[in-house]
C-alpha cells in the first residue's frame, strides 16, 4: 500500500537522534492537559448520544430536558429566552435549508484539509493512488444520493392517491386504527402515515424529518436516504483509515516510538502512546484534529446506520419504533381501561421477511404504479 523514503517534513517537530534525547519541542503538563481535554470531549460527545438514543425511549430524558429548562428560565433573561425560542422554532420546525448549507460547508472543509494536506503527504509516501482517490469517489456517490433525498418526493398523500395508499397497508388497529382523518390535510390517514408539521403534509410510510436533508423521509426516498447515509459512512471512515495509517507510517519511518526524552521532572523516559499521540498532535495538528473528527463521525453515522438497517430489516420506521413502547403500554396493568375489554397487544404485522422487506424499500410498489399512471 505504501513505500518509499520518508517525506520533507518541519525538522523542528522530529527527535535529534544525535543525543537520542532530545525532542524538538518540550511538552509541558499544559499540552498534556489540553490533549487529556480533547480526548475527554470526544468520550463526552460519544457518552451523549448514546444517552439520547437509550433515553429516547423512556420519559427519563424528556422528565430531565424539561427541568434542565426550568432551571435555565431563570438564568438565561426573558427578552434572550424569547430570541432563543424564535431561533429553534426557525432551525427545528420550518423547511429552510440551513442544515444542508452547513452539511456541505463541513463536507467541504473536511475535503479540503485532506486534498491540502494528508493527499500530497501520502502522494511523498508513495501511497497506492486507489485508496488516495477513494475518498473523493465516495464523495462523488454520496453527493448524488444527498441530492435525491434532498429533492424527492417521500411519499406525499394527496386527495388524487389517497385511495392507492389506504389498500397498501393493512390497519392494525393498534398504532394504526381505520377511518382516522389527518385534521389539517382532511385526508383518510393510510396506515403508516403521519402528518409532518414541518413540511406540513401527510407522508406514506413516514419514518421522520432529517433537517440534515430538509426532507421527509418516506416510503419513495427512504432507499436514497439509506444509500446517502451509507456512503457518508464509508467517506468518513476511509479518510480515517488513510489519515490513521498516514500518522502511523510517519511514526515507524522517523523511529519517533524508538526514541527517549526528558519529563518535566528531568527523568529520562521511554515515548509511550500517549506522549506519541502529543507529539504528533502538535506537529500536525490539524491533521489529528481532522482524524479525531473523522473517527467520531464515523462511530456515530455507523451506529445510526445499522439502527436504520435494523428497522429496513425488521419492515419498521423510527416513528412506529418510537411509538412502539406506547403501543405496548396498552397492556400494561397500570394503564386504566373497561373491564370487559381485551388487552391490545402490538405487534409488527408488516414485516415480510429479510428480501421481501428490502425490496418494499427500495422497490416500492406505489412509486411504479404512478410513474405508470404519468
Amino acid at each position: 500500500m505504501f513505500g518509499g523514503e520518508m517525506p520533507e517534513l518541519p525538522a523542528e517537530g522530529y527527535p535529534d537522534k544525535r543525543n537520542n534525547v532530545g525532542w524538538g519541542p518540550r511538552i509541558t503538563s499544559p499540552r498534556m492537559d489540553f490533549l487529556v481535554l480533547f480526548l475527554l470531549y470526544l468520550a463526552l460527545v460519544l457518552l451523549g448520544f448514546v444517552m439520547i438514543c437509550i433515553g429516547s425511549k423512556t420519559h427519563y430524558l424528556q422528565g430531565l430536558t424539561s427541568r434542565g429548562a426550568q432551571i435555565f428560565s431563570y438564568i438565561i433573561p426573558e427578552c434572550l429566552q424569547r430570541v432563543m425560542l424564535r431561533v429553534l422554532h426557525y432551525l427545528f420546525h420550518t423547511r429552510n435549508n440551513t442544515f444542508v448549507i452547513l452539511h456541505l460547508i463541513l463536507q467541504g472543509m473536511v475535503y479540503t484539509e485532506y486534498t491540502w494536506e494528508i493527499f500530497g503527504l501520502c502522494q511523498q509516501l508513495e501511497f497506492s493512488l486507489y485508496y488516495l482517490f477513494l475518498p473523493y469517489l465516495l464523495l462523488g456517490v454520496n453527493l448524488v444520493f444527498f441530492a435525491l433525498t434532498c429533492v424527492a418526493d417521500p411519499g406525499t398523500i394527496t386527495k388524487a392517491n389517497e385511495l392507492l395508499f389506504l389498500q397498501v397497508y393493512e390497519f392494525d388497529e393498534v398504532m394504526f386504527p381505520k377511518n382516522v382523518r389527518c385534521p389539517t390535510c382532511d385526508l383518510r390517514k393510510p396506515a403508516r402515515s403521519k402528518h409532518c408539521s414541518v413540511c406540513d403534509r401527510c407522508v406514506h410510510r413516514f419514518d421522520h424529518h432529517c433537517v440534515w436533508v430538509n426532507n421527509c423521509i418516506g416510503a419513495w426516498n427512504t432507499r436514497y436516504f439509506l444509500c446517502y447515509l451509507w456512503t457518508l459512512t464509508a467517506s468518513a471512515a476511509t479518510m480515517a483509515l488513510v489519515s490513521t495509517v498516514f500518522l502511523v507510517r510517519l511514526a515507524v519511518m522517523s523511529d519517533v516510538y524508538l526514541q527517549t526524552y526528558v519529563d518535566d521532572l528531568g527523568h529520562l523516559q521511554v515515548v509511550d502512546t500517549v506522549f506519541l499521540v502529543q507529539y504528533l498532535f502538535l506537529t500536525f495538528p490539524r491533521i489529528v484534529f481532522l482524524v479525531g473528527f473523522v473517527m467520531v463521525l464515523s462511530f456515530l453515522l455507523g451506529g445510526y446506520l445499522c439502527f436504520c438497517l435494523y428497522l429496513a430489516a425488521t419492515n419498521q420506521t423510527t416513528n412506529e419504533w418510537y411509538k412502539g413502547d406506547r403501543a405496548w403500554c396498552q397492556q400494561c396493568p397500570h394503564v386504566a381501561r373497561p373491564p370487559a375489554a381485551e388487552p391490545q397487544v402490538y405487534r409488527n404485522i408488516h414485516s415480510r421477511g429479510l428480501w421481501g422487506n428490502l425490496r418494499e424499500i427500495f422497490l416500492p410498489a406505489t412509486a411504479r404504479y404512478e410513474r405508470k399512471k404519468k
